[in-house]
């Protein structure tokens, strides 16, 4: 097989391969009891919408007390946004209705799965066989609370103290220690989380807690002790279901516009650089197609749970938008490279070597600003970090080194005219 052979084998099977994920990203496949991909089937596949776009419910919670102190709501605020997206819920939020309720919008799900998933956010306490209260809240006694697992063990939760608790939880294990009921019960409101059995008086800065726990369960219960006591109890007032905020065609309406945006953006590509600007058409059909599937697939992926609101979809927008950036630096450099006189071949090497660091340190500030985003945003924010790090990461394979490969395939069927690299008749030419 020689060598224009070989290149016309790579660019089939690469454009094969991108036309098989474009298709199990976008419409699906079944594989055994499991659908996977399918994006333009929501109702098959794993995307799960946000508020804006689904509906959901939305739940409103009084504060128990006659009166409040603005730091007493923003802290009550804090702790239920805190569990609500360790509860895999990113996309609720959580807001202050007045001045003693708190009304929180959880999308895509129904009041029931909502109250019994949130749970009553009332305050925690230890107590022992007997319901007495030995140890009240954690705010004040626990520095942190984390899972653990080792082999010994398995899932265990690790708790820090201050030195406040540590004497009150010294109190609560001599309480507990030797009785006939030598367990401690961790109680949230009136419902007991856990009864780890007290093994000896334990006055330390540390402890840790077993119980044969699942991963699943070593978390909540960490999360639980960390968040502490609430300020003040919380009253169900209201529960209602409600459609989409942008209206039922939100959706629709939000898709149409984004293909017709990549459908210009492909044909700018196309018509500016030509054969580069096809080659980036075929890589960017690629990014979206893994975009797409990772989406669909990443409650599988991760075992959390991202729910694509608006935001999240300008987060993709702006990944295609990084994507094309990305390539337009390369083909610029390779014209460049073209009118100094260079051959086809040597102009896309250096085009390629030259665009590198500047792609690099664009992506890694963009990757930057969506760490940040997520580790101190909440709600919608935290979904618009997790769309656009996904896309600055997937558009970095697909700008570097698809559309390299792709590019270099065409090279070699001997598509050499500097013309059809968008360069001018001063520079450049075509290999020998």
């Amino acid at each position: 097989m020689n060598a224009k052979s070989k290149s016309l084998t790579k660019l089939m099977v690469a454009v094969i391969v991108i036309a098989i994920l474009a298709y199990v990203a976008l419409w699906g496949v079944q594989l055994g009891g499991t659908f996977v991909g399918g994006a333009l089937q929501m109702e098959k596949s794993g995307i799960k919408l946000g508020f804006d776009l689904s509906g959901g419910s939305v739940i409103t919670y009084e504060a128990d007390a006659t009166s409040v102190t603005d730091e007493g709501m923003n802290t009550a605020i804090s702790m239920l946004q805190t569990r609500l997206t360790n509860l895999g819920y990113t996309e609720a939020t959580v807001a202050r209705q007045g001045n003693k309720k708190i009304r929180i919008e959880i999308p895509n799900v129904s009041n029931d799965e909502a109250l019994e998933k949130l749970g009553n956010p009332g305050k925690l306490t230890f107590r022992n066989g007997a319901g007495e209260v030995l140890m009240e809240g954690s705010s004040d006694f626990v520095k942190d609370a984390s899972p653990q697992f080792n082999n010994e063990e398995g899932y265990y939760v690790q708790l820090q103290f201050t030195a406040d608790g540590q004497a009150a939880f010294k109190k609560a294990t001599e309480a507990v220690y030797g009785s006939s009921d030598n367990k401690l019960y961790i109680y949230l409101d009136e419902e007991v989380q856990s009864y780890p059995s007290v093994q000896q008086v334990i006055d330390a800065d540390s402890c840790i807690i077993t119980g044969k726990f699942t991963s699943d369960q070593a978390s909540w219960l960490a999360n639980t002790i960390k968040e502490g006591q609430m300020p003040f109890s919380l009253i169900t007032k209201s529960t209602s279901s409600v459609s989409p905020t942008l209206g039922d065609k939100a959706l629709s309406s939000s898709m149409t516009a984004c293909g017709i945006g990549i459908a210009l953006v492909l044909l700018f590509m196309l018509i500016f650089y030509r054969v580069p600007g096809f080659v980036a058409d075929i890589a960017l059909i690629g990014y979206i197609s893994i975009i797409a599937l990772i989406l669909c697939e990443f409650e599988t992926i991760t075992g959390s749970v991202i729910n694509l609101t608006l935001p999240g979809i300008a987060g993709i927008v702006l990944g295609v938008g990084m994507a094309v950036d990305a390539n337009v630096i390369i083909f610029e450099r390779i014209k460049e490279e073209l009118s100094a006189g260079k051959t086809v071949g040597a102009a896309t090497e250096a085009g390629f070597k030259r665009a590198f660091t500047a792609i690099l340190d664009g992506n890694v500030t963009t990757f930057i600003v969506a760490v940040i985003l997520y580790i101190f945003g909440t709600g919608t924010i935290q979904g618009f970090a997790v769309t656009l790090g996904l896309g600055i990461i997937v558009s970095m394979i697909t700008a570097v080194f698809v559309t390299r490969f792709l590019l270099k395939a065409l090279i070699g069927l001997n598509i050499r005219n500097p013309k059809l690299y968008g360069a001018s008749l001063k520079g450049g030419k075509q290999d020998a």
